[in-house]
């Protein structure tokens, strides 16, 4: 039988943008034995009952004044459903990435406990003036100091595959229930959930995998809601 898969993510009303996009990318995907939770922590039932007009699960999560506390309740709800759920995986996915049809049997085939996609961002790089669009994939530079880069071409482009990693974004990532087990999502107020997450994976020297032939669209340039106007 194949592996049972939650597909969900947090929401709220910043993302109606994508819901039209991201809807259609879920009813193409070709793996059958998934299901598909969305946490919609707006604060109140407007934005949930438009997912629901598009055909999608939604549960409401808890609002808060912080996006960051928000987010880290909803994912720990999803979390649990996984666990509660008798599901294999949760794969997390954002609601403004867009993935291939068959991207969980790709993910699935390479039997890790966590992998990701890819996915890219406008981010900025340490030592330049300007931001520029990597990817949310970072591999360790130095291991005394944590430091680390982002997937460089030569690694997303002609040695295209899988690879182990340290950190990713949360946009993409497959996560077997056995890491789920261990790690719970948190924050605190310098750094999101994604950062450590991945931190804490390390710590418990669990490792890694990104797939670097998968490449996901980020509707990065669609947002009505610039991330640095919402509270963090």
């Amino acid at each position: 039988m194949q592996p049972k898969v939650l597909v969900g993510c947090p929401t709220s009303f910043h993302k109606e943008y994508a819901l039209q996009q991201y809807t259609e990318s879920l009813k193409k995907i070709v793996y059958k034995n998934h299901d598909i939770l969305l946490v919609d922590n707006s604060r109140d039932d407007t934005y949930s009952d438009k997912i629901k007009e598009a055909g999608l699960s939604v549960i409401k999560g808890a609002w808060s004044e912080s996006a960051r506390e928000r987010i880290i309740t909803s994912r720990n709800i999803l979390r649990q459903k996984v666990l509660d759920g008798n599901y294999d995986y949760l794969f997390s996915l954002e609601q403004d990435v867009i993935p291939p049809k068959d991207i969980l049997e790709r993910l699935i085939k390479h039997n890790k406990k966590v992998i990701t996609a890819v996915y890219f961002a406008n981010n900025m790089i340490p030592g330049e003036t300007l931001s520029k669009l990597i990817p949310l994939a970072y591999v360790l530079e130095d291991e005394k100091t944590l430091s680390m880069r982002p997937l460089n071409e030569d690694e997303l482009w002609k040695n295209q595959g899988l690879m182990k990693i340290i950190s990713a974004g949360l946009g993409c990532v497959l996560i077997h229930r056995d890491v789920l087990k261990e790690v719970q999502f948190r924050y605190d107020l310098n750094s999101f959930d994604d950062r450590w997450f991945f931190l804490d994976l390390y710590n418990k020297n669990i490792p890694v995998y990104a797939d670097t032939s998968i490449k996901c669209k980020h509707l990065i340039y669609n947002r009505p809601y610039p991330w640095s106007k919402i509270k963090k």
